[in-house]
C-alpha cells in the first residue's frame, strides 16, 4: 500500500506542470529586490490577469508595475493567474459576478449548435459580455490581489530572511576561523 503511494507521488513529483510549478516558484523567490515592491508587483500582475484582455494582462501590469516603481517580473508572473487551464475557470465566473451585480438574472448561454446569425448576434452583443468580465474581473482581482499579496510578502521575506541568516553563519564562521588562526600565531610566536 504505501508503496502503491509512493509510487503515485513519485509519478506526480515528476509531472512537467509540477516541475514547472517548482521551477517558477523557486525563480519567483529570487527575485533581487524588497519583498514589498515584489509582492506588489505580484499582487498587480494577479489583479491584471483577473481582466478578460487577454494579451494585453501582461503589458498592463508591466505598465502600471513601472508606473508605480513596483517589480516588474513579478507583475508579469502574477498575470499567470490567467492561462489556458484556468480561463474556462476564471472568465465564466467573473461574467457571472458582473452580471450579477448589474442586475442581469438570465446570463447569456451559448447554444449547442452554432450558425452563422447566432455568430453575428453574439459579436453584437460582445461589449456587453466583455464589460461584465471587466466588472467581475475587478470585484474578484481585488480580494485575489490581497490574498497573493499577502502569500508573496510572507513567502519572499522569509527565503530572503533565511538567505541573510545563511550569509551571517558564513560570515560568522570565517571571523571564527580568523580569530583561531591569529590565536594559534600569538601561541607560536610566545614559544
Amino acid at each position: 500500500m504505501n508503496r502503491q503511494m509512493s509510487n503515485k507521488q513519485n509519478v506526480f513529483a515528476r509531472s512537467p506542470l509540477v516541475r514547472l510549478w517548482q521551477t517558477t516558484y523557486e525563480r519567483f523567490l529570487r527575485i533581487r529586490g524588497k519583498p514589498r515592491e515584489i509582492a506588489l508587483g505580484f499582487a498587480l500582475g494577479i489583479f491584471c490577469g483577473m481582466s478578460p484582455f487577454f494579451g494585453l494582462q501582461m503589458a498592463t501590469a508591466f505598465f502600471f508595475a513601472a508606473l508605480f516603481k513596483w517589480n516588474k517580473l513579478s507583475s508579469m508572473i502574477g498575470c499567470w493567474i490567467s492561462n489556458p487551464v484556468t480561463m474556462p475557470i476564471i472568465y465564466p465566473v467573473t461574467y457571472l459576478v458582473g452580471a450579477k451585480l448589474v442586475g442581469i438574472e438570465k446570463a447569456y448561454q451559448v447554444p449547442a449548435q452554432m450558425d452563422w446569425t447566432l455568430l453575428i448576434r453574439m459579436l453584437e452583443i460582445s461589449p456587453e459580455i466583455i464589460s461584465l468580465m471587466a466588472l467581475g474581473g475587478v470585484v474578484l482581482g481585488i480580494p485575489i490581489a490581497v490574498t497573493g499579496y499577502v502569500l508573496a510578502f510572507s513567502a519572499v521575506k522569509r527565503y530572503q530572511d533565511d538567505i541573510k541568516q545563511k550569509l551571517e553563519a558564513v560570515k560568522e564562521k570565517r571571523k571564527q576561523k580568523k580569530r583561531s588562526k591569529r590565536k594559534k600565531k600569538k601561541t607560536q610566536r610566545r614559544r
